[in-house]
């Protein structure tokens, strides 16, 4: 694991003035910050925090998806959700290895998730009831996250930019499975065309919640854009999702359950009804309706593989026994 930059020029106020004259180039001209480059330790925090986020919301987020494995309506829908899941497992894997570079390791994250001082994303914390939830998780929850997504793969922080590539590429596959479930369902019954309004009438104003709260009360967004790990604004991103939606609910042949959303000509941007904050912040404090639920099958899940972890890394320590001895 690669140390922490800022403590390699510890005690040395010539070497940290030049890294940080290093670090505020590659800012400037919009380059690529790596592990070994000198970092200030508030980008550090940052990026580990964000990350980390990130990669539990991966793992968090397989929970909603796998109670319909065994259920999904045929075996070419359970074949490609299974897909779906183990690729969010993967985006996880990669997440993680990308934090881990900044100077924490992956069992601290784990810790920290486990224990309920880490957040993930909210919109993992609603249940989802019937099969159209995974077309509406997969249009408005995936599609949201490549809004958020697809900015990142330029972020200043190499092995973040470069894990995003990847995981943009499968969530845009999501996406479309999404779509196409829902698409499915509005093209059946009058049972299954309610059945897909209701899913996006409940997934709808969470999804538009992921971006977090508006840009006057985003503590973190400002510095963030300033060091390039994001590009737009909370409300920059949203609007942009939203403008995606609109043609494609209209495909779907869905409604959006908001009566005062309107395209705004002079202003260029659609107008909408405010967002429920009172209900995001309960569900980021912890009490939203599957909040409980999610993190006890997490550490159920961490306490069962505990055999795992101690026989690779028996098996690790053997080897490397071996090669020592070789």
């Amino acid at each position: 694991m690669t140390a922490p930059a800022d403590l390699s020029v510890a005690g040395d106020p010539q070497a940290a003035e030049a890294g940080r004259a290093r670090f505020d180039e590659l800012i400037a001209a919009d380059s690529r910050v790596e592990p070994r480059d000198w970092m200030p330790e508030a980008y550090r925090k940052t990026l580990i925090r964000q990350i980390s986020q990130h990669a539990h919301s991966e793992i968090i987020g397989m929970q909603p998806e796998s109670n319909w494995i065994t259920r999904a309506p045929s075996l070419k829908r359970k074949a490609i959700l299974m897909a779906k899941v183990q690729d969010e497992a993967g985006h996880g894997l990669y997440l993680y290895s990308a934090a881990q570079t900044l100077g924490i390791s992956r069992d601290e994250m784990m810790a920290q998730l486990i224990e309920g001082r880490a957040r993930y994303s909210s919109i993992f914390n609603y249940p989802t009831p019937t099969w159209a939830d995974m077309g509406a998780i997969g249009w408005l929850v995936d599609g949201a996250a490549i809004c958020n997504q697809v900015p990142l793969c330029r972020a200043s922080y190499g092995p973040y930019g470069r894990a995003m590539v990847r995981i943009c590429k499968e969530e845009s596959f999501h996406q479309r499975q999404g779509f196409e479930i829902l698409l499915e369902l509005m093209q059946g019954t009058e049972a299954q065309r309610q059945m897909a309004q209701d899913a996006v009438d409940r997934w709808y104003w969470p999804s538009l919640m992921m971006f977090g709260p508006p840009d006057e009360q985003s503590p973190n967004s400002a510095q963030s854009m300033a060091w390039n790990i994001k590009r737009f604004s909370n409300d920059d991103l949203r609007q942009r999702f939203v403008g995606m939606l609109v043609p494609q609910a209209e495909v779907l042949g869905v409604t959006l359950p908001d009566p005062n959303l309107a395209w705004n000509e002079a202003e260029q941007r659609y107008d909408m009804s405010e967002i429920d904050w009172t209900e995001f912040e309960e569900v980021l404090a912890g009490r939203g309706p599957a909040n409980a639920e999610r993190l006890r099958r997490r550490r159920e899940a961490h306490d069962e593989g505990a055999w795992v972890r101690e026989a690779a890394a028996e098996y690790a320590r053997k080897q490397a026994e071996q090669s020592a001895a070789a």
